[in-house]
């Protein structure tokens, strides 16, 4: 029941264009459902929208309502596999807001599970993702069902805190109609804990707010107030709750199956309460045909509990203690499904993690280099520009073996890879012993990249000088009987750049590099401050 709060259908939207389905897609992520049907069918056909935009986000954010409603409508194991896909997505895409919402509904999937503490780290996840582009809702709501997860995991000293701090969130951005939602959940979370007393003080809050915005209680509210009544023991007060509750459900299109015969059951409970038993008997047959109907395997147990109590009330201690057995037996059944159900549900979780596992490695298998096992230009090209976007200390430089043809055409080309494999080690070895956060890359044949962050070519330009001296003091003999190995390197920094992008930095380095090649190869070129002007880096002892 935690989570209830006031249910409105929101009208279907025209979601015709990437701003009318933003737009539709919002109004159902800010909103609190109870139909899970219908809305799962309005989300797929949101994703039907945003494919044929061709608009990766929108699909995504369809897809995610999809998962929420799956896993509203108890299909968990589906809702589980479906998130894993989404999250993943939002995370390599950096799309934040939609990541702090596969947190929320990933905690809720948890708590299907039982598994308090999972359940708590997704939570705390979802609301410490919040920056300012989240919602009011989302502000509010992520807090709220971050204290409800810190009640289910029996911190209920941190929860009041986490429910306040929504509540006061709700007061400073004007949302009463949020208000409502966090003191019900506020009020069943403690009613949850047997702090009655506690609860009932919320609750009344919650009616006092009503009435004074004017807002008409949804079933679902009412129901949380008549089970607080009951746990006080106010019977008369929980029977004209429920009723009203009763009475508010009926008249809506509401399509939440377990919702009717939990009324039900709540309203025959009040009717014991009462004494009044054929009352009683004849609103629980009514719970208890409803739940046959609609396999609600839970409630059906809570049914068979409620007549055993109803007969001992009534003396009838005989039928109370064959109630109790039919209790007793439809609760291992349903304790033995639900233990089926959260294990097809953590083997979705765990199938579906090894298949992003597997993933990952198929990425990280099409960013490297396949020959020396250097990153490669396909991991250049995504990781370069937000270097250069973000680090105005950048240097990088390109690095060109120097006569590779010969070693190829002499000794062949198995040795040239050797060579090749050889110089990509060495490369790797020495720019992380003199920049840890560098990277080497192959470009392709016998070309590769050194990507220095942070280092200017004032500064870089002698520590890819010592890489440079490092590939010729290198004993070849072994690999090239007796062919000298050497690179050229040219060096190129941000601030040389036409412009500040990808191919006008390697454009700088490239002039560079072709200046090391005609300067006489086994040398560093850099750029000095005016562009116009260039350093050579190379030993007396390896000139050519």
């Amino acid at each position: 029941m935690s989570g209830k709060g006031v249910g409105q259908v929101d009208p279907e939207p025209e979601a015709v264009d990437a701003q009318g389905l933003h737009a539709a897609l919002l109004a159902m992520e800010d909103e609190i459902h109870w139909d899970p049907a219908t809305m799962l069918a309005r989300a797929e056909r949101y994703e039907r929208v945003a494919r044929h935009l061709g608009d990766e986000t929108l699909v995504a954010r369809a897809r995610l309502s999809q998962a929420n409603m799956r896993m509203r409508a108890g299909e968990v194991a589906d809702a589980a596999q479906l998130i894993w896909q989404i999250h993943q997505w939002a995370v390599d895409h950096d799309v934040r807001q939609l990541t702090a919402r596969t947190h929320l509904v990933w905690s809720a999937i948890h708590r299907h599970l039982g598994d308090a503490a999972q359940s708590l780290e997704h939570a705390v996840r979802s609301v410490e993702l919040l920056d300012d582009s989240a919602t009011d809702h989302m502000r509010i709501w992520h807090l709220a069902k971050l204290a409800d997860a810190l009640a289910f995991a029996g911190s209920l000293l941190a929860a009041r805190e986490r429910f306040d701090q929504a509540e006061r969130l709700t007061v400073e951005l004007d949302r009463p109609d949020l208000r409502l939602f966090v003191l019900n959940n506020y009020a069943y979370s403690e009613h949850a804990a047997g702090n009655y007393e506690l609860a009932e003080h919320t609750a009344a809050r919650l009616r006092t707010l009503a009435a004074t915005h004017g807002f008409e209680l949804d079933s679902t509210v009412l129901d949380t107030i008549g089970a607080i009544e009951l746990g006080n023991g106010h019977f008369a007060a929980a029977e004209r709750t429920m009723l009203t509750c009763i009475a508010k459900y009926r008249s809506t299109a509401r399509d939440d199956a377990d919702a009717l015969p939990e009324h039900l059951l709540n309203l025959a409970r009040a009717q014991r309460g009462l004494g009044a038993y054929e009352r009683a008997q004849h609103t629980l047959d009514e719970s208890r045909r409803l739940c046959a109907d609609r396999d609600l395997g839970h409630f059906l147990v809570q049914t068979h509990q409620e007549q055993a109590e109803l007969h001992a009330a009534r003396g009838e201690f005989a039928e109370a203690y064959e109630a109790h057995k039919m209790f007793f037996e439809a609760h291992q059944a349903l304790r033995s499904r639900q233990q089926e159900a959260q294990a097809r549900t953590r083997q979705a979780l765990f199938e579906t993690a090894e298949a992003r596992q597997e993933a990952e490695r198929f990425r990280e298998q099409a960013r490297r280099d396949p020959l020396t096992g250097l990153r490669n230009r396909r991991f250049i090209d995504e990781q370069l520009p937000r270097l250069i976007g973000a680090d105005p200390d950048l240097t990088v430089a390109l690095v060109d073996l120097d006569h590779f043809k010969q070693i190829n055409d002499q000794l062949s080309h198995d040795v040239g890879d050797q060579v090749l494999v050889q110089v990509a080690k060495l490369l790797e070895t020495e720019l992380a012993a003199v920049s840890p956060e560098g990277f080497v890359a192959r470009m392709g044949g016998e070309e590769f990249l050194l990507v220095v962050p942070g280092c200017p070519p004032s500064k870089a330009c002698g520590k890819i000088d010592g890489i440079r001296r490092a590939v010729a003091a290198y004993d070849w003999a072994g690999i090239t009987r007796g062919l000298r190995v050497s690179v050229s390197i040219g060096v190129a920094g941000v601030g040389e750049a036409e412009t500040l992008s990808q191919p006008s930095l390697l454009s700088t380095a490239d002039r560079h590099l072709y200046a090391a090649k005609h300067g006489g190869r086994d040398r560093v070129v850099c750029g000095a401050p005016n562009p116009d002007r260039t350093r050579t880096y190379r030993d007396r002892a390896s000139a050519a």
